[in-house]
């Protein structure tokens, strides 16, 4: 995934995964999906190039975008942790923790830190209920977090 290329091979990607996919039906999400693989992200540039090929407004693309939390209009970090902030982990604690990871990495919600080593992002359920809090970090989950087993998974990151 490069997320740094020039505007024009941009547009060329873009239109080269459109015309792959557009056949399909219901096609918009695995355009999406193979967007932000490609990409990193959706680029803005994306959703009219989307909107022509698929007869839609770039409005309906850009709702579709916002509506699942899993696109991104932006780069994220080279790590992603993703909290869970659902019932049975807010009942053990993970605002708690969301507040000491939010300090310690200078970041809030939807945010990368400065150096571009790690994005936060909120979750809703990561099917560890009854191993609550956890959280996802790269793809890989973690269980029965405290502020210790935190610090460990952060500095893995930031080294």
């Amino acid at each position: 995934m490069n997320i740094r290329v020039a505007a024009d091979d941009q547009s060329a990607r873009i239109a080269a995964i459109v015309a792959e996919l557009q056949h399909l039906e219901g096609p918009m999400l695995p355009i999406l999906h193979r967007v932000q693989q490609e990409f990193g992200f959706v680029p803005e540039a994306a959703k009219q190039v989307i909107a022509n090929a698929l007869n839609l407004s770039r409005a309906e693309v850009h709702g579709v975008i916002t509506f699942y939390h899993d696109f991104r209009a932006d780069p994220a970090g080279r790590h992603v942790l993703k909290l869970c902030r659902a019932e049975a982990c807010q009942s053990m604690g993970c605002e708690s923790l969301a507040d000491k990871i939010k300090a310690k990495l200078g970041i809030d919600w939807h945010e990368t830190t400065a150096d571009g080593a790690v994005t936060l992002e909120p979750v809703f359920c990561l099917g560890l209920c009854a191993q609550a809090p956890a959280a996802m970090l790269d793809g890989e989950l973690h269980a029965r977090l405290d502020e210790h087993c935190l610090t460990d998974i952060l500095a893995e990151v930031r080294t």
